[in-house]
């Protein structure tokens, strides 16, 4: 089990290594390949490539996540809006109703046939 785990951190190390090369490159060739005929911008190096890689990272994207959450706070709140009972909707609707503009509630679901 040991042995096995020595092979980890050398193996994890070589990937990050790979994929900062290679996504370098793809960006690198993409940006050059692209912007400089179509907007007459200055071709780029690998390293700002790879720059403007970590800087879309950090922009559009969570270290160690997902990037952005397909299933945000609009969509926690719909799920609790449809298990509302009519009377539990109007309550919120009343203490909601004079707040940032008002409340909007979600239209109702149609039946499904």
């Amino acid at each position: 089990m040991k042995k096995r785990m020595i092979w980890i951190a050398p193996l994890g190390i070589l990937a990050m290594a790979a994929f900062t090369f290679l996504g370098g490159e793809i960006v690198k060739l993409l940006w050059n390949w692209l912007l400089p005929p179509l907007f007459g911008w200055r071709l780029i190096t690998f390293w700002q490539a790879v720059g403007v890689l970590a800087l879309s990272r950090i922009l559009f994207g969570r270290w160690g996540g997902r990037g952005f959450p397909r299933y945000g706070f609009r969509g926690r709140m719909r799920e609790r809006w449809e298990k509302m009972t009519p009377e539990e909707r109007e309550k919120l609707r009343e203490r909601w109703g004079g707040r940032c503009g008002g409340f909007e509630a979600p239209p109702e679901p149609k039946p499904s046939m």
